[in-house]
């Protein structure tokens, strides 16, 4: 028989950043456990596409265009949510990415670093996490209960070479999720959770041909990651759906806070 408190079935999952490579793989296995999948996205045809997949399998799913860099888009979207389904149970805050002017390759310094393009990845990884959080959240009130999950990385922690911009955002989010885990505790009470899942290494189109050759094999970067790594591999993007769900079941009633690392073991080796 299976354990209620690790069902999915009906739970309504609003989830940004979703047709990405990980976030549709994670999309997709949430409808396949029985969550209603809420996509958020500013690219119509992508979220268009997501939802006719989910569908076409069977599952339940619905779009909603907006950017969550806008407040007001993402309440125009607040409303068309609370139209279609009252409350939410679950927000996944999946949106985010990095731009060349906020890393300093090798070749370059920190006077070459882009101060557009850094602002513009604080904005997509901090405020797209923040605004949907703070729009949307009434919709869990409505619930009576509600479960955030953030989507940190290893970058936040353990802060890289190159990614500069990219690091510095994830780590905002680490703090971000502590402070709001403690502040709907003690404002809303127990029944409000914020955590954060920090994938590692999971080879993406955006990060491809920095970590792979042509050829498929590694490069100078992707060697040290893989040396840095005690499984000795990349990640798989199921590699994230049993840690995914746990934080959205029941389940992990008692977890708030938290940082769950989905990485291979790479934050544990000190590289000696």
């Amino acid at each position: 028989m299976s354990n209620p408190q690790f069902s999915l079935e009906g739970k309504k999952i609003a989830f940004s950043g979703a047709t990405g490579v990980l976030g549709t793989s994670m999309s997709l296995y949430l409808s396949r456990e029985g969550a209603e999948v809420l996509i958020l996205g500013r690219t119509p045809a992508k979220v268009e596409g997501l939802v006719k997949e989910i569908q076409s399998e069977g599952g339940t799913a619905s779009g909603y265009i907006c950017d969550v860099t806008d407040e007001k888009s993402v309440e125009n979207a607040y409303f068309s949510i609370e139209k279609d389904h009252g409350y939410i149970d679950v927000l996944i805050n999946g949106a985010g990415g990095n731009m060349p002017g906020a890393v300093i390759t090798p070749e370059k310094t920190l006077k070459d670093l882009d101060l557009d393009s850094l602002r513009k990845v604080m904005d997509l990884n901090y405020l797209g996490t923040a605004i949907p959080s703070k729009v949307l959240f009434p919709l869990m009130l409505k619930n009576g209960k509600g479960n955030i999950i953030n989507i940190s990385s290893m970058a936040a922690s353990r802060p890289m070479t190159r990614v500069m911009g990219y690091a510095s955002a994830k780590a905002a989010i680490d703090n971000l999720t502590k402070f709001l885990a403690v502040e709907l505790c003690a404002k809303h009470g127990p029944s409000f959770r914020v955590n954060a899942i920090a994938p590692g290494f999971f080879l993406t189109e955006q990060n491809r041909t920095l970590l792979t050759e042509t050829d498929g094999s590694l490069t100078g970067r992707g060697n040290q990651i893989m040396t840095h790594t005690p499984m000795a591999r990349f990640g798989k993007p199921e590699d994230l759906h049993g840690t995914l769900h746990w934080l959205c079941a029941d389940a992990s009633g008692f977890v708030t806070g938290t940082i769950v690392s989905v990485d291979g073991g790479f934050s544990a080796y000190s590289g000696v």
